[in-house]
């Protein structure tokens, strides 16, 4: 191979081809010629701290120690690697593999197999990788594809497609995703209409727009300004969904639940109240506050906590109203007040009445009724061998 070409400390030096490697010194300049100006290296570039380019720059590959900035585009066939220092590249960056031990910048977009960053990395336009880790923060402008991301602390891109997202600290994407796992131990944000797999977030998740996925366990908040549609959630304090949330699976949440259009499940247990426009439910619903409707709950069961209240319809195989709850109108075969509840009317086959609870309205059975002491009625149940049509 010819011998290599160096550019001497604190010095200039003007060039468009380097048949080797091309050694440059500290804080040297190297020039490119044409328009725009451009500096091929058939080898390696070796540079130290304060090189700067003013080209756009080719090589085989790219190390360099220190601050090193390159006023052009950098594109090199297998790696670029800076020790103890950070890379600024006005243009456009790609390489088989990046290792920057503080901080990259890109002004353009950035291509790469494996990007390695001890610091933070910037880039002003798309990401395409296959695996990043970034110990600090990561941005990008404009899209980001990839197959995983692993930041240590804040990420915020412009959608694009991730397969698989961990994050420490807080992640946002201010446009549509494609993802197949979002892990994010502080907060995540979503723009737009997303859709993907898992999400599992320590803090709280906000969604302006719609989502699809699979399973959503979140410790905090959970608010969803469109349509959301999954399998399960699992939310340790409250559930907002502006439009209708669609579940296949199980609604499980420690607080409360606001729908602003129909809900839908395979079960649901509450620990507050839940308010939706229609709650339907293939198993049963287990509320330990209170439940408010407009058309109503649908369920094979529902069980209201002690004190708790039903504004709407319930409509179910079995219900149970807990001590002290108040109801309006339910239909079932099997109805269970416990003590001191209260209803307005009470249509079932069998109906079980424990003491000190009131009903204001009808009580209509086709079967049996059981009643205990100091139950009130305000009119007298009737038996009958058909209900009243729901």
């Amino acid at each position: 191979m010819s011998k290599a070409v160096v550019v001497p400390p604190n010095s200039s030096s003007t060039m468009s081809l380097v048949e080797g490697n091309l050694v440059v010194g500290r804080n040297a300049l190297v020039k490119g010629e044409g328009a725009p100006p451009k500096v091929n290296v058939s080898g390696i570039i070796e540079c130290s701290e304060g090189a700067v380019f003013q080209c756009n720059l080719t090589a085989e590959s790219f190390t360099g120690e220190g601050d090193i900035l390159i006023q052009g585009d950098l594109e090199v066939q297998d790696r670029v690697e800076v020790e103890e220092g950070n890379l600024s590249v006005n243009g456009n960056l790609k390489a088989k593999r990046i290792d920057i031990d503080r901080n990259l910048t890109v002004g353009k977009d950035l291509t790469a197999e494996r990007i390695d960053i001890c610091g933070s990395l910037e880039v002003k336009g798309n990401t395409r990788a296959q695996d990043m880790d970034v110990c600090g923060r990561f941005s990008s402008s404009a899209k980001v594809e990839a197959r995983s991301i692993d930041v240590g602390g804040a990420v915020t891109i412009k959608g694009g497609r991730v397969d698989e997202i961990d994050v420490g600290g807080s992640f946002e994407s201010q446009d549509s995703l494609e993802f197949r796992s979002i892990d994010v131990g502080g907060t995540v944000k979503l723009t737009g209409k997303n859709s993907g797999g898992n999400i599992d977030v320590g803090g709280s998740c906000r969604v302006d727009g719609d989502l699809k996925f699979d399973k959503i366990d979140v410790g905090g908040v959970v608010e969803i300004s469109g349509l959301a549609q999954g399998n399960s959630l699992d939310i340790g304090g409250v559930l907002r969904v502006s439009a209708s949330l669609q579940l296949s699976g199980k609604l499980d949440v420690g607080g409360r639940v606001e729908v602003g259009e129909d809900l839908t499940a395979q079960d649901i247990d509450v620990g507050g109240n839940l308010k939706a426009k229609s709650v339907s439910v293939s198993g049963g619903v287990e509320v330990g506050g209170s439940i408010a409707t407009v058309s109503g709950v649908s369920a094979a069961s529902v069980e209201i906590g002690r004190r708790g209240e039903v504004k709407g319809t319930i409509r179910a195989d079995e219900v149970v109203i807990g001590e002290r709850a108040s109801v309006e109108d339910v239909y079932a075969k099997i109805i269970h007040m416990e003590e001191r509840a209260r209803a307005r009317n009470l249509y079932g086959e069998s109906i079980d009445i424990e003491s000190d609870c009131h009903v204001s309205g009808e009580v209509q059975y086709t079967e049996s009724l059981r009643t205990e002491e100091n139950v009130s009625f305000t009119k007298a149940p009737m038996k009958v061998e058909k209900l009243s049509p729901q």
